[in-house]
């Protein structure tokens, strides 16, 4: 296909449908769909018209045949009425019927030979316009197909994890080693607390409560009990309380 002519088929296909581009590829299915549709009337005016080729020739043809034959019968008749002068104008006129009657004929088997050769072409222009009407559409359902295929394959890529998915295990790792961090600071710090020195301090209020305790005891029972008795019994209650704490 010339250049020109895909320019020119170009531009129809841009009146015919929407402009994306000078050689759409769909357009110019479209459009060419439009133009074998469009022949087939003009097919169909061809065969018309060579069937009435046909018809002509053939309506010429019955007619100087038929001149024909009656100026046989004439011939006929006047020899039989010894009319030779009738005969032979008779005679004349029948051979130029013939000549006229011959040129009719060829040109009616022209006619019909074109007439035929008309039928078969608008045969096998109708078989490869429906051919290629059917993979033009098949072509377009395809297009169709790939259009609503290209806008779930773009949804389905919105959806990919693989973006993030640097940034996503980055900031997972940093959040860990924050938190890693964290947990080694608290122990550090509850390392270097003197637990020792507070538990004593506990003890030893354990053991002035206990001593307040027992005095308060020995002053409730009176002053008759010994002091060496409460000295055994005080130190009695100090290991107990030691051992309880222990």
């Amino acid at each position: 296909m010339s250049l020109w002519k895909r320019f020119v088929r170009a531009v129809k296909s841009l009146f015919g449908g929407a402009i994306t581009a000078i050689e759409d590829p769909k357009l110019i299915l479209e459009q060419n769909i439009r133009e074998l549709n469009e022949q087939v009337p003009k097919m169909n005016d061809a065969v018309a018209t060579a069937k009435a080729q046909v018809n002509l020739f053939q309506k010429e043809y019955d007619k100087k045949k038929a001149e024909h034959d009656e100026l046989v019968v004439k011939i006929k008749a006047a020899i039989n009425q010894n009319r030779d002068d009738l005969a032979g104008q008779y005679a004349l006129k029948l051979e130029q019927t013939k000549s006229s009657l011959s040129t009719i004929e060829a040109q009616l088997a022209a006619a019909t030979k074109a007439y035929e050769k008309a039928v078969d072409v608008k045969k096998a222009f109708m078989k490869e316009k429906d051919k290629k009407i059917n993979e033009a559409k098949e072509a377009l359902k395809a297009h169709e197909r790939s259009k609503w295929m290209e806008k779930i394959a773009n949804t389905m890529q919105s959806f990919e994890t693989m973006s993030i998915a640097e940034t996503h295990d980055e900031m997972i790792t940093k959040l860990n080693e924050k938190t890693a961090k964290s947990e080694a600071k608290l122990e550090m710090a509850l390392d270097t607390v003197d637990t020792s020195s507070l538990k004593m301090e506990e003890e030893m209020e354990k053991i002035k409560a206990a001593e307040l305790l027992k005095q308060f005891k020995l002053d409730m029972q009176g002053p008759n009990i010994t002091s060496s008795n409460t000295e055994t019994n005080l130190d009695s209650d100090i290991l107990q309380n030691k051992d309880k704490t222990l």
